[in-house]
């Protein structure tokens, strides 16, 4: 940032270093909601810009309504679909607007029900417990590779009733699609004019559809206790979505699911580890767990930011915005916003209120937020049981990403 130019919170690249909290906190006392540049970035093209949102009330103003700010005219990423491959990226849920969306939402909310996640608590607690153990004798580990990554994708196989043999494809997946711009995970593919092609695109999603086609049509023959089950089971009932949304709601659980929770436990773990007194204080009283949860989720967001579009003419934070204008919400700079969160900058697992966007807002509001909690506090009593104060064992890695908020090495020693 030189003169008077903005700082730019556009670049993946910036992610990787880190939270730019000193770029959020220009923007939020300055410009609030500021034109950004979709420059190029490696391989993959400029866009035409969009408005920053940065401020936790305007933030929360643009997800709540819809009727202004819509996911479905061009989808919720930063960069703009190509237009071919609109229409198909709006059949998911997470890129509709009510009424459509309150639609679907029903039907799957039918069947993600609280009572079926509460049944997998002893399965995850064991699983928690083994991977912890597994580790516990070494003195270290790199946390996301040995110990994080696993525990969220296992518990959503569970959950989805994907095969043990499975499994791997589900981290295969998140990777390709969050990834698609860091150097460890991208998986580039390009077209015939050498330009690289959306990992969300029909072509590159062409195999977990099908894998999608494939287990509804097992649970038909095989039923199970579990989401996929129950939602071709709600097929024959009439109430059920069709072929097309069974197969956005697979990918939005995968994707989704998996990598919320696998963002949060590294981050949080992190946070203990940086915050030594807070950590012993959690130590010390376990009942502070619940509320030291939603400080992890305020602290290390596992979304760093979200996209709507204009679909009128419209003001927000004093500026002028077109229909048709991208606007990208920051939930990372929305969590340090002073005017929302006293001292915002203490980690402090005993915050009330905490009124964090974590899991989002509105309509859009994370259908999978208690599953993503539950895994939280189970893994963290874990954490907190079997393994005595852990501390930094070198630098963390963070995802290249300027959508979720990933770690993907994170050294950690025990005595």
């Amino acid at each position: 940032m030189t003169g008077t130019e903005s700082p730019d919170v556009f670049d993946p690249r910036v992610f990787a270093r880190g939270l730019p909290h000193e770029e959020f906190r220009v923007l939020r006392d300055t410009t609030p909601v500021c034109w950004q540049e979709e420059h190029e970035v490696l391989d993959w093209p400029a866009g035409p810009g969009y408005w920053a949102v940065t401020r936790y009330a305007d933030v929360k103003h643009v997800l709540r309504t819809p009727e202004v700010f819509s996911s479905w005219l061009g989808a919720t990423q930063i960069r703009d679909p190509e237009p071919t491959d609109l229409a198909f990226i709006r059949r998911m849920m997470l890129n509709m607007d009510p009424p459509e969306h309150r639609r679907l939402r029903g039907l799957a909310a039918a069947v993600f029900t609280r009572r079926r996640l509460e049944r997998l608590s002893e399965r995850i607690t064991q699983r928690a417990r083994s991977l912890l153990d597994a580790v516990a004798p070494r003195g270290h580990c790199d946390l996301p590779v040995e110990v994080t990554d696993d525990f969220p994708l296992a518990n959503l196989a569970d959950l989805l009733g994907v095969p043990h043999a499975d499994r791997e494809l589900l981290l295969h997946w998140t990777n390709r699609v969050i990834g698609y711009q860091d150097p460890e995970h991208a998986e580039t593919v390009r077209d015939d004019q050498g330009r690289p092609v959306n990992p969300r695109s029909p072509a590159m999603l062409a195999d977990m559809f099908g894998y999608a086609r494939e287990l509804a049509a097992h649970k038909r023959e095989h039923p199970g206790e579990d989401l996929m089950t129950a939602l071709v089971q709600a097929e024959v009932d009439g109430r059920g979505l069709d072929e097309a949304e069974l197969e956005m709601f697979f990918f939005l659980v995968v994707i989704a699911g998996n990598d919320t929770v696998r963002s949060a436990l590294p981050g949080g773990v992190l946070a203990l580890a940086e915050h030594p007194e807070q950590y012993r204080r959690v130590r010390a009283d376990p009942g502070l767990l619940p509320s030291a949860v939603e400080e992890i989720l305020r602290w290390h967001p596992p979304v760093l930011s979200f996209r709507r579009t204009a679909s009128t003419d419209t003001e927000l934070g004093g500026v002028r915005i077109r229909e048709g204008d991208k606007v990208v919400v920051y939930h990372a700079s929305a969590h340090y916003d002073e005017r929302a969160f006293p001292d915002p900058f203490r980690f402090d697992p005993g915050r009330q209120p905490n009124d964090h966007l974590a899991f989002g807002q509105g309509p859009h509001l994370c259908l999978g937020a208690h599953f993503g909690r539950l895994q939280l506090r189970i893994f963290f009593a874990e954490l907190l049981a079997r393994l005595p104060e852990v501390e930094l064992d070198g630098p963390p890695r963070r995802l290249t990403s300027n959508f979720i908020n990933g770690i993907t090495h994170l050294p950690l020693r025990w005595r």
